[in-house]
């Protein structure tokens, strides 16, 4: 089957039936239609249905061994042009959703992809977990399914001496083998679209390796018995596409995902009670390094669109011509012009793994991911101090089909724009910067890749600073001599 149409994407959620909690109720009937989840399933469905249009399909598909069509992040990489194509799929699909779905297919398909390209990696424990990850990756591609995740605990106590109790698990662990399977017991976080994707692919958690029976690897379907969602309040449920232009789209709801002696069959699971291959995985599958690829090609685009916002911002209300806010417009510009280097150089120095895997340099992209949480919260600033009290007064759609329009219009109008477009631009800014949903944004980018500071640790233990240290070290003797 392969690549497939929206309507199928939204069909086949609507039948898992998955069990979802939102607002302290199950969702009952199609998950579709809940006020809470339409808007971003609809936004989901016209990525799957952009890689049925003629002009963009060249760039979101490839061809498969088999001649079929497949979107373009399970594509496995063997040459730069590959790395490329991988990278203007990724924001071909950006730029549909302004870079707001961090949870986008892309993100979890390359995430598939890079643990599928290492499948003799799993098999060295087991010869059947090779053969499980490579199986997830080919009913991946055939039926272009999507995936959320879990890759963390329970925040319970997050000192360093921390131990997890005897008792009733807190942290999802497995508390059975059986001839069928392993039964998991506990709650992950923080899966972003929860209930609203296929599959759930669950890899070990991040931090201290606590013990045997918190050490796997495998792929459920989201329906799976025993295991639930609980959501959080949706940031726009019912919201119009002129008072919430983002948050109406793109809110991706984040659930904590509990397991209820959830049975994972065998034939599901590619990695268990294994330390070796639990420390070694990420470097073995480069699996943190195509993320990080896909994950800074999009925001590119998402520093593109709040570049475009306050430039817009400058020209509706005319304060271009002062040099502060020259400046602040600038330092997003000087942002976006870095970031597009990054992920340029990651490329051009791509080198093959051992396996035939082209793999983007991960110096510029771990260097992109330590600044971009410096970044982000930048930019919303920009936006908040640009926008000033022009983003506080909005009225909403409804106001505009109301006996208020005439006051409206005479009032909110700005030196560029009539009234109604001058706030449908302001509310797409604030949406952006201000609401619940813009908020969450700033704290996901925050965040996107763990601990700020440990990810920086990381960056700082990855980074080559040998060679710099070694020319001042040749400098400084010849100028002894």
């Amino acid at each position: 089957m392969a690549i497939i149409r929206g309507d199928q994407y939204i069909e086949r959620i609507d039948n898992l039936q998955s069990n979802i909690w939102i607002n302290g109720q199950q969702v009952r009937g199609k998950l579709s239609e809940h006020p809470a989840f339409a808007g971003v399933i609809r936004s989901q469905a016209r990525l799957y249905d952009a890689q049925h249009n003629p002009n963009k399909q060249p760039v979101l598909t490839f061809r498969t061994s088999t001649g079929e069509l497949a979107g373009a992040a399970f594509l496995r990489p063997t040459t730069k042009d590959d790395l490329e194509h991988r990278r203007l799929a990724f924001q071909e699909w950006a730029r549909l959703t302004a870079g707001m779905m961090g949870r986008s297919p892309d993100y979890m398909n390359t995430a598939v992809m890079a643990l599928a390209s290492a499948a003799d990696f799993f098999g060295q424990q087991h010869p059947s977990y090779a053969e499980h990850i490579e199986r997830l990756y080919e009913r991946a591609i055939n039926n272009d399914l999507s995936f959320t995740h879990t890759f963390v605990n329970p925040q319970v106590n997050r000192s360093l001496g921390y131990m997890e109790e005897d008792g009733e698990p807190i942290a999802a662990k497995v508390i059975r083998e059986t001839t069928d399977g392993l039964v998991i017991k506990g709650a992950r976080l923080l899966a972003n679209q929860g209930g609203m994707t296929d599959e759930l692919l669950v890899l070990p958690a991040g931090g201290t390796l606590l013990g045997d029976e918190y050490m796997y690897a495998f792929s459920i379907p989201s329906n799976t018995p025993g295991l639930k969602f609980i959501c959080r309040p949706s940031f726009a449920a019912g919201a119009s596409s002129f008072d919430a232009p983002l948050s109406a789209h793109f809110d991706e709801i984040d659930a904590i995902v509990v397991f209820d002696d959830v049975l994972v069959p065998w034939d599901r699971v590619f990695f268990y009670k294994d330390a070796w291959v639990a420390k070694e995985l990420d470097e073995e599958t480069h699996l943190a390094i195509m993320l990080l690829h896909q994950v800074l090609a999009r925001r590119i685009v998402k520093t593109e669109f709040f570049l475009g916002t306050v430039e817009l911002l400058s020209e509706a209300i005319q304060i271009g011509g002062y040099q502060h806010v020259q400046e602040k417009i600038g330092e997003i510009a000087a942002a976006l012009e870095a970031l597009r280097a990054m992920l340029l150089a990651a490329e051009l120095q791509a080198k093959p793994d051992r396996r035939g895997t082209m793999v983007p340099d991960p110096a510029p992209l771990y260097a992109a991911a330590f600044l971009y949480p410096r970044l982000y919260p930048r930019f919303v600033d920009i936006v908040q101090l640009l926008g000033a009290s022009g983003l506080v007064c909005l009225p909403t759609e409804a106001d505009f089909s109301s006996p208020l329009r005439p006051d409206l219009e005479r009032y909110l109008q700005a030196a560029t724009l009539p009234a109604e477009q001058r706030v449908q631009l302001f509310r797409f800014a604030w949406d952006l910067a201000m609401s619940a949903f813009g908020t969450r944004q700033t704290l996901y980018e925050r965040f996107f890749f763990g601990d700020p500071a440990r990810f920086a640790t990381t960056f700082y233990h990855r980074y080559d600073r040998e060679a710099c240290a070694q020319m001042v070290r040749r400098f400084l003797d010849s100028e002894q001599r």
